[in-house]
């Protein structure tokens, strides 16, 4: 059973949501309530301007550990949000775009970057014009 209450959605714990989902949905919503590495990473994202990228290292480092580019990817790849955390604006160290972008490929993240302004040439961006 669903209710809709302006953009969100509310679901009903009543047997058909799968048990493995409401253990995920309730892991994700700890880790967007607590300081954890996956929090900094989101809020490191969503601090990349409109118009520019910055490397899984870059965000490693802004989220506080810059030993963690894994796990940028790995929560990236996650995104509960992609509406509010800018995860398109995220590259790899040599400008190019993650093929396995999660949210549509790479020709969708190209897209979303030129929507603002970004060049995409061969699945690459120039970090030197176009990084943070």
């Amino acid at each position: 059973m669903k209710a809709r209450e302006g953009a969100l959605e509310y679901r009903m714990l009543d047997g058909t949501i799968p048990d493995d989902d409401v253990k995920r949905m309730i892991a994700e919503s700890y880790d967007l309530v607590t300081d954890s590495p996956t929090k900094r990473i989101y809020e490191a994202v969503k601090r990349i301007p409109s118009g520019h990228v910055a490397t899984y290292g870059q965000v490693a480092e802004m989220a506080g550990d810059k030993k963690m580019a894994r796990a940028v990817g790995n929560a990236l790849h996650k995104n509960p949000d992609p509406a509010h955390i800018p995860c398109f604006r995220v590259v790899n160290a040599k400008g190019e775009l993650a093929a396995a972008f999660a949210f549509g490929g790479e020709d969708a993240q190209a897209k979303l970057l030129e929507a603002e302004g970004v060049k995409v040439i061969d699945g690459k961006v120039d970090l030197k014009k176009f990084g943070i």
